[in-house]
């Protein structure tokens, strides 16, 4: 096994010696539970979990039909806009892509109708989950999984030592493990996660269930990093709650979505709903702020029409391991990346497998407790977007797999159009650029191939277009005003918001900004697409958690083109007419502006604290103080030490890391990686250290602190 294994009486660093030691295993026996690899093209039928169908219908007939009811109607307006004089080619496009688009903000409309109704409706208590009551005992045992790759490490533990004593303070500690699975692959934060590993189980007493494992491949991604812990201790655990690196959860809600586990032995995972909380840059601050205001709108409405039909969200959810291990063993799409290979964005596809395989998924969006982190500036919520876009746009090979239910297909569908709306938003705003300069410059047909009295030229009702323009405004922004009014119902939600007036100021500064926002990130999810659809993979990079700052040079680069667009677009529509330029206003100004706002919105500082507070951060859940506070003294934002010095420097740290490395450090029979051959070569060459450290790349380093042989060696330098 590897792990922590109890060190001998003497253990030997090459020629020095250490005190005599015992230290508890970093990881567990192994309980090996199966995970076949899904098919997509076959597939046995299972029975469907319990549920109220016929409610289940009504409330989907209300927000699907709904939403097409009022896309039937949008269409027609539109369309009379438009068949002035006929319908040219280029009004045609607009008016398909305007039904497609108002399609997608209606549904959006009617799922936020539908969380009003069941905010209004208090339906809380399903699945036996009744806040507030006693907390119940629990007899199965959940593993915590927290993933991790290349982040602060400090800032990790931290948050996870929050959750694990708020567990700890229900009583209820007995019945959960904790695993650290990292995926890391700078050597320096590899090192740090171990000494924060021994550290986390000194401060909190938790040898015996705090564990942790780093892989030296990174097979697949998250998906393999919770699939490899499966396969090697799912067996032991009933349930998984899987968090983020970002994460944080309160004792109550964990206990309660476990408790709720043990009761409904057929479903398979319930989701809840992460408050984003934290943020100390504008940007995020925004984020938070629509999040806390709008966000519990939106998932109640999902909540409210998924039923057991709902979704996963890759983390802050409770997972049934056995459920999860025979179905969500996700297949590699065929092709080449970025189509195919393995699925990026995996946590919709397994909860869809899971669905089919008979389990239910259910969302539970009015159980507090459930804590993330959202990203800094404009440029991180960009890098992230475009994993995320790449990702979603596989989920079309899996569409058309066999035995989905409809509401999983539809799931991916959102997913998918998320993204390719962006584009569409462009197609149609360029449509409509082009319709306008045909209307001005193209001469009437005095000659046309029918007979007619009159001659025939492009026209629009400019009437009719304002009141389609000010509906489809509406239909966009009444759901912020709906969460807004549900949040003045309710007196403690009032005041976290600081009251009514000041969440009021708060949603017109957010709108505004994320007005002005939106051109860009249209423009940046468009190439996005286009870059995935000509075949460019984009990677996995660790995310940014506190400071958006970007160098004028990097912002530049991104975000410069958007501005040269802008101007174009604005330019050309002056040439047309005035009145258009006045009616693109929000577009070009959003994309002129865009350097300026991603500057202004990505530094750390105090703007709009006062108008952008959410109930979190005027009266912190004490879950969140202490992940603060630990972060605080751990010194969360530090960049690790150079790991090869501090090895050298901390005995007891490398005889931990020594004893946590598989094989002992030796090289397995058929392992030939040409990393760690190299690294061996590379320092047994060097003069000292330093020559070592400047020779070695990131995954050559970290091949070598993995080798028993190049550790050695730069060992013995560093001692030098």
């Amino acid at each position: 096994m590897d792990g922590l294994a109890t060190l001998p009486a003497r253990a030997r660093l090459n020629d020095e010696e250490v005190a005599p030691q015992t230290v508890a295993p970093a990881l567990p026996e192994s309980s090996p539970l199966d995970m076949p690899v899904q098919s997509l093209a076959a597939h046995t039928p299972a029975p469907r979990p319990p549920s109220r169908r016929a409610v289940l219908f009504a409330r989907r007939t209300f927000v699907i039909g709904g939403a097409g009811l009022m896309t039937a109607f949008a269409a027609y307006e539109m369309y009379r806009v438009l068949e002035v004089g006929g319908l040219t080619v280029l009004e045609a496009l607009v008016l398909g892509l305007f039904v497609v688009l108002f399609a997608w903000i209606g549904f959006s409309f009617t799922n936020a109708l539908g969380g009003a109704i069941a905010v209004l409706g208090r339906s809380t208590g399903e699945l036996g989950i009744t806040p507030g009551a006693a907390l119940p005992s629990l007899s199965q045992r959940t593993a915590i999984l927290m993933p991790t790759y290349n982040e602060a490490p400090a800032r990790v533990f931290a948050g996870l030592q929050a959750t694990y004593e708020s567990i700890e303070a229900t009583g209820a500690i007995e019945a959960f493990d904790f695993f650290i699975l990292s995926d890391t692959t700078s050597a320096d934060v590899w090192i740090a996660e171990e000494a924060e590993f021994l550290a986390l189980r000194a401060r909190t007493g938790g040898a015996g269930r705090i564990f942790y494992r780093r892989r030296v491949r990174n097979t697949d991604r998250k998906a393999g990093n919770i699939g490899e812990w499966v396969t090697r201790f799912g067996g032991a655990y009933e349930c998984m709650l899987v968090l983020d690196a970002d994460s944080v959860m309160n004792g109550d809600c964990v206990v309660r979505i476990a408790s709720a586990m043990e009761c409904n032995p057929r479903v398979g995972l319930i989701q809840t709903l992460p408050v984003i909380v934290g943020g100390r840059t504008l940007f995020a601050r925004m984020q938070q702020f629509a999040g806390r205001l709008y966000g519990p709108l939106i998932a109640r409405g999902l909540g409210w029409w998924h039923g057991p039909d709902s979704n996963y969200w890759g983390h802050n959810a409770i997972i049934r391991t056995r459920a999860f291990a025979g179905c969500a063993g996700l297949p590699h799409l065929q092709g080449r990346k970025p189509f195919g290979g393995h699925i990026l964005s995996h946590d919709f596809v397994e909860a869809a497998l899971m669905r089919r395989g008979g389990w239910a998924v259910h969302m539970v969006p009015w159980l507090e407790g459930s804590y993330e982190e959202g990203p800094p500036s404009l440029t991180d919520l960009a890098v992230r977007d475009r994993r995320w876009c790449q990702g979603n746009l596989q989920h079309a090979a899996v569409l058309t797999g066999r035995g989905l239910n409809p509401v999983s297909r539809l799931h991916m569908l959102t997913g998918i159009g998320s993204y390719v709306t962006a584009p569409l938003w462009l197609a149609m705003l360029l449509a409509g650029l082009l319709t306008a300069l045909q209307a001005r410059f193209v001469p009437p047909d005095y000659f046309p191939s029918q007979f007619s009295l009159f001659p025939s030229w492009p026209a629009q009702d400019p009437i009719r277009a304002a009141w389609v323009f000010a509906g489809t405004m509406a239909v966009l922004l009444l759901p912020k005003f709906i969460g807004y009014g549900l949040m003045l119902w309710q007196r403690s939600e009032r005041t976290g918001f600081g009251g009514g007036f000041r969440a009021l100021a708060g949603l017109l500064a957010e709108t505004l900004i994320a007005g002005l926002a939106a051109p860009v990130m249209m423009l940046a999810q468009s190439a996005a697409v286009a870059g995935i659809l000509a075949g460019h993979d984009g990677g996995w990079q660790p995310q940014r958690r506190d400071d958006g700052s970007v160098s004028v040079r990097e912002t530049l680069r991104h975000f410069l083109p958007h501005t040269l667009f802008g101007l174009l677009l604005g330019v050309a529509a002056l040439a047309i007419s005035l009145p258009l330029l006045l009616w693109m206003t929000p577009v070009v100004l959003g994309l002129l502006l865009a350097i300026p706002l991603v500057v202004w919105t990505g530094g750390v500082r105090n703007s709009f604290r006062g108008l952008l507070a959410i109930p979190e951060e005027a009266n912190p859940p004490p879950v969140l103080q202490r992940a603060w506070e630990l972060t605080r003294q751990i010194g969360g934002g530090e960049e690790p030490e150079e790991s090869v010095a501090r090895l050298a420097g901390e005995p007891e740290l490398l005889a931990a890391h020594r004893a946590m490395l598989p094989n002992e450090g030796l090289r397995p029979a058929g392992d030939h990686a040409p990393e760690r051959l190299v690294a061996r070569a590379k320092a047994e060459d060097a003069p000292d250290l330093a020559a070592a450290l400047a020779s070695l790349n990131p995954r050559e380093k970290a091949a070598a602190l993995g080798d028993a042989q190049a550790l050695g060696r730069l060992l013995e330098l560093a001692r030098r």
